[in-house]
């Protein structure tokens, strides 16, 4: 396909970052087609493209035009999800009608390219909702809105894992760092742990009656062997955190106090990140499982569907709060406007109260991980580690 240009332009679906061996820091956008009439201003259509886009750390922005634009055929439909290889070479897109659809990213003399491939084993598959490649590259696995789970070896493609029925449907998954197993989870709260070696069910994790497991991330810092889970308890939301060595649980936290939409790890495993459905956002310190930084309402209500670090520029440590952030320009202006406000009230109430402001109350020393401090359903404080049993 030939390179469009144009300032009409549809939503954002997906995105990711695109780490290179240059050390040039890259994101892929994948933008659905804008229907004529889909604005009352603006009468003008546009097809769903991929975008490539470098980014400037100092001034955490991507550039202001494309590096490269692909045009999706009409016959893809529109993208769904999006993944990009460890290497950063190749970029795999999954659409409402095509399948899934490889392209290669091609740099030379200071130009960049996507070239599209074949991907004969996922041609006409459907809509994937979950796409992923495993920590070393060597996989690659797909969960489908009909419960289908796959696992490929990669590059070869040859089928490891092709089934049916492994959930209700599948809501999301993560490979381990040493990428041997491959966490699933279900719409109906189960989650399940494969091996990719040759795709057999490892193990179902355990649940209460009342519990749906919802999201799943590994962590990736190379000493702890944990996957963390969001859990709806009730009508609570937590973030449980299982033993991989023997797949039980150890305890749980309230992060972040809602129900999560996405949830993502940093590559060195520092940083633990939580997106809502309403738009907030908090970055959790995995060593000390503690809140570092929350921001609220990035995105006016709406909630958020792609959550990533973004890789530094000057080593492969990744930044806390370079958060890949899919957000319209009116949005970001209005969201100014809105912190000015809410600090304006802020200042008011601290200086109507200013006799008790600096009386904080003291902070126990915080318990190890699986220590039963009482019933930490009864408190809304995020830093209090929950029993054992979820």
């Amino acid at each position: 396909m030939e390179e469009e240009s144009g300032s009409s332009q549809g939503p954002v679906a997906c995105g990711s970052w695109i780490r290179r061996p240059e050390k040039v820091n890259l994101a892929v956008l994948a933008r659905s087609r804008k229907k004529r009439g889909d604005s009352s201003s603006d009468s003008s259509s546009s097809p769903s493209v991929l975008q490539i886009f470098s980014f400037d750390p100092k001034t955490a922005s991507l550039s202001s035009s494309p590096l490269t634009t692909y045009v999706l055929e009409e016959v893809d439909g529109d993208p769904v999800s999006i993944t990009v290889h460890p290497s950063g070479d190749e970029i795999v897109c999954s659409t409402t009608k095509g399948g899934c659809k490889l392209f290669e990213l091609v740099s030379h003399d200071s130009q960049t390219r996507l070239l599209a491939k074949e991907l004969p084993p996922l041609q006409g598959v459907g809509p994937l909702k979950c796409i992923a490649f495993s920590v070393d590259g060597s996989r690659f696995a797909t969960g489908g809105e009909d419960g289908r789970l796959r696992i490929l070896g990669w590059p070869s493609l040859r089928i490891i894992l092709d089934e049916p029925k492994a959930h209700k449907s599948v809501r999301d998954m993560d490979f381990s760092l040493d990428s041997e197993f491959l966490a699933s989870t279900s719409t109906d709260g189960a989650a399940r742990i494969w091996k990719t070696e040759d795709g057999a069910p490892l193990t179902t994790l355990t649940r209460n009656s009342d519990e749906k497991i919802e999201l799943c991330r590994f962590s990736k810092d190379g000493t702890k062997p944990f996957l963390f889970c969001t859990v709806q308890k009730g009508n609570k939301a937590v973030t449980g955190v299982w033993d991989i060595s023997t797949w039980n649980k150890i305890g749980y936290k309230r992060l972040l106090r809602k129900p999560a939409s996405i949830m993502s790890i940093s590559l060195d495993g520092k940083y633990l990140a939580l997106g809502s459905k309403d738009g907030d956002i908090c970055v959790v310190d995995v060593k000390k499982m503690e809140i570092s930084h929350t921001s609220k309402r990035l995105h006016l209500g709406a909630g958020i569907e792609t959550l990533e670090f973004c890789p530094s520029e000057s080593n492969n440590s990744l930044s806390p709060f370079s958060l890949l952030k899919i957000t319209e320009e009116w949005q970001i202006y209005m969201l100014l406007l809105g912190m000015f406000l809410a600090s304006a009230v802020v200042f008011y109430i601290f200086f109507e109260n200013s006799d008790s402001f600096w009386k904080f109350p003291n902070q126990a020393a915080k318990p190890k991980i699986g220590t039963i401090l009482g019933d930490p359903q009864s408190s809304d404080d995020p830093n209090v580690w929950g029993p054992l049993d979820m």
